[in-house]
Order: structure tokens, then sequence, then C-alpha cells
């Protein structure tokens, strides 16, 4: 999904199909999570994170002007009756507020679309819920820790074309 503005250049969304795109994706969350949230490293990254076939689970990046800012993935391993799980949304600190969340969150939800679900749903980071909110999610259950931060489940449906 292309953004141009002459102000802040042309932002770009695609599914990473390459180790060296993935890098940069895991680059992007090493700085949000890691450095900035104090995520231990070896908690971030995990089995889902691979291009390899057969991984259950689909990686988008957003660059803006070729370069790195944003990025998130939807885990396709799902029982029956539930919904694909949005994880790992991540927008590097100096590119926050210009829509680039949004960017990557329409991207996964038109994959889900495309794979047939009707729903997606995510475990949100405390302060984050606002911006889940604008997008239509609904909070469900109590509050959880996840790597040592407060979530709680969101689910948001999606509608048909």
């Amino acid at each position: 999904m292309p953004h141009d503005s002459a102000a802040e250049g042309r932002l770009t969304v695609t599914e990473i199909t390459t180790p060296e795109a993935l890098a940069e994706a895991l680059s992007v969350r090493m700085r949000v999570f890691v450095e900035e949230q104090g995520v231990p490293a070896n908690e971030e990254v995990d089995r889902y994170d691979s291009v390899e076939p057969g991984t259950p689970a689909v990686h988008v990046l957003a660059r803006l002007d070729g370069v790195a800012v944003a990025t998130a993935r939807l885990l396709l391993d799902v029982h029956a009756g539930e919904h694909p799980h949005i994880g790992r949304v991540a927008v590097l600190a100096e590119h926050r507020g210009r829509h680039f969340g949004v960017a990557v969150m329409e991207a996964l939800h038109a994959e889900a679309r495309r794979r047939g679900s009707r729903g997606v749903t995510l475990a949100a980071q405390l302060h984050a819920i606002p911006f889940y909110e604008r997008q239509g999610y609904v909070a469900r259950g109590p509050v959880f820790l996840d790597a040592g931060i407060e979530h709680r489940d969101m689910d948001l449906d999606l509608p048909g074309d």
C-alpha cells in the first residue's frame, strides 16, 4: 500500500519473502522491543521468524523511501474456529504517529481476508489499546503479562468484500 507525500516520502508495505527482508524486520523489532522496551532478545525471536516454506506466518515490512520503519506478522497456525493472530507490530519511535502502523495492520487484515478469515486477534500492550480501538478492535478478557509487559487480548471482525 504505497503512501506518497512530498514531506513524508514514499511508504511501501510488502510481504517478506527473503532472509534479507526478514533481517530488516527483525532489526526494527529489536530496536522497538529489546532496546526500547527491555524485552529479552531470546524471547523476541521465535519459530515464526522464518521465510522458509511451511512456516505458519506471514510477515510484512513497511519501508519509507526504501528504509525499514515498521513491521508486523500474522500467525496462521490456529485451531479450528479461531482467528489468525497478529503480532510483533513495531514502528520505529521516530516514525510513530504517521500511520505506518495502520499501514502494516491493513496489509495483514487484507492477507487474513484473502485467506478466508472473518476476523483477527492480537494481544495488545495496554498503552497501544487506543491505537487498535481506532481500527475497530474490541478488548476482551483480563490483563496479563507477556515478556513482563501488561497486555490484553483484542479482536476485530473483518468485513467481507
